[in-house]
């Protein structure tokens, strides 16, 4: 199985939840965090298989967009991502999420 990553970047909080949602409803990912980079830009990143990440991260997308003035900014999918990106980057299973990993 190859794992990916995947991120959405939004303008504003609620159009994130709403893409985290839509994006753990839709296929067998793992919300592994967000981070709030500034100017109300929020980034969800998810793992799991990488056709599991790339339906998640669509359907993201299209929920983020039906927020009342939500709006993406930017998405990404990492297949196989290095693994010495999960030493510097914040895309790793932490203790709180292992418990829903798929």
């Amino acid at each position: 199985m190859s794992i990916a990553v995947g991120m959405i970047e939004t303008k504003g909080f609620p159009a994130l939840v709403e893409a985290a949602d839509a994006m753990v409803k839709a296929a067998r990912v793992t919300l592994v965090g967000y981070e709030k980079i500034g100017s109300a830009r929020v980034t969800v990143i998810v793992r799991g298989d990488v056709s599991d990440v790339q339906a998640s991260v669509a359907a993201g997308i299209d929920a983020a967009r039906r927020v009342n003035g939500g709006e993406v900014l930017s998405t990404h999918i990492i297949a196989r991502p290095h693994e010495n990106l999960e030493y510097v980057l914040p895309i790793c299973y932490t203790e709180d999420v292992e418990r829903f990993r798929m």
